[in-house]
């Protein structure tokens, strides 16, 4: 027996949470619209949301959280977001037992985060990472609705390059790629378009979840939020705010066409992914060797490795995999979670539970 745990994932646009109980059954995982740029009582509000329908008072379980949201314009800096989060977290359940994910992989508390502020932030991709580290070697390959997570499995640890957002965009390991948010301006800057290249408009006009709607690989319940032009998110509402890009009118094509433009798009996105999984699996084998040996565009052998997938756009991370020619591997599975919903959209909330449930679990004698 354990306790009643939850993994948080504090995000700037969503919240993610994973309730656990004693005897290690999950018993709801969910994600909530958490715009935190609009201000930190929007996550007091997700918060008090999360909970309504718990067979628990959230006073009665251990929360271990994570964030990325201290990163919204709302603060001045993030420290500053990350000390509001902590301060609002620990306040909304008064009595509440809670602790932080750092970059260290260790569990703080709200004292030792106020000291250490920048341990805490951006960190999510980390503890899911470090879960999986401890079942596979190879790589853990996280899409979310905004960003792309890559990180190096070897040893039984994760084996990151960087730990902040600067040293991670540098390495490829954080890739502004996502399944639903991304502006598609900042894919490509032209596309193919009946014979010619077409560039784009550099407005926000779409979205990345317009293109996967189009081409079938979005789960409606990944996008939460309104379209591009607050317009229906249906195949048509998609085609047009594509079409607008291209300074074109829905009516101007045909769905297929428009499917073909939104296919486009997909393989830019998918592309520049593999592109940085590669660099990835190039720096660990460069580094296992002890040189840098550079040059080439094909990925470097892994036999007896895989790609571990997560996400919200995990079935995207699967396509990579099968890009760098190696198995992927389904992160609920991993970690016993299999048929849970949003075991894979919100891993870092799930890979929290699972270790603070296994740290506050009775350690028993030996024999």
């Amino acid at each position: 027996m354990s306790a009643w745990v939850c993994g948080w994932d504090i995000g700037g646009a969503h919240l993610k949470f994973a309730l656990r109980d004693p005897l290690g059954r999950w018993i709801e995982t969910g994600q909530l619209p958490c715009p935190l740029w609009q201000g930190i009582e929007r996550l007091t509000e997700a918060l008090r949301l999360a909970v309504r329908d718990w067979p628990v008072p959230p006073q009665q379980v251990h929360h271990a959280a994570t964030m990325t949201g201290e990163l919204v314009d709302a603060f001045a800096g993030r420290a500053a977001g990350v000390a509001a989060i902590v301060d609002c977290s620990e306040s909304v359940f008064p009595g509440a037992a809670w602790r932080w994910f750092t970059v260290d992989d260790t569990l703080v508390d709200a004292a030792e985060a106020h000291r250490r502020p920048l341990a805490l932030a951006s960190a999510n991709w980390l503890v899911s990472a470090a879960c999986a580290a401890r079942q596979v070697e190879g790589l853990f390959i996280d899409i979310g609705s905004t960003t792309t997570d890559i990180v190096a499995l070897a040893g039984g640890m994760a084996r990151p390059r960087g730990l902040s957002d600067g040293e991670r965009l540098n390495a490829g390991e954080l890739v502004y790629r996502g399944l639903v948010r991304t502006p598609l301006m900042a894919v490509a800057a032209s596309i193919d378009w009946r014979g010619s290249r077409r560039p784009l408009m550099a407005e926000h006009f779409a979205t990345s979840a317009d293109v996967f709607r189009l081409t079938g690989d979005l789960d409606e319940a990944a996008d939460a939020w309104p379209a591009a032009d607050a317009g229906e998110k249906t195949v048509a509402g998609s085609a047009r705010r594509i079409a607008r890009l291209l300074g074109e009118d829905l009516e101007s094509a045909t769905l297929d066409e428009w499917r073909d433009v939104a296919g486009q798009f997909a393989e830019a996105i998918v592309s520049n992914i593999t592109a940085s999984a590669v660099e990835v699996l190039r720096s660990v084998e460069a580094r296992g060797a002890g040189a840098d040996r550079g040059g080439g565009t094909e990925p470097p052998g892994q036999e007896g490795r895989c790609v571990v997938c997560a996400g919200a756009g995990h079935g995207l991370a699967a396509r990579v995999a099968a890009r760098l020619g190696l198995p992927a591997e389904d992160f609920a599975s991993l970690i016993g979670a299999a048929g849970v919903p949003g075991a894979r959209e919100h891993a870092p909330a799930l890979a929290l539970a699972a270790r603070l449930s296994n740290a506050l679990a009775p350690h028993r004698p030996a024999g």
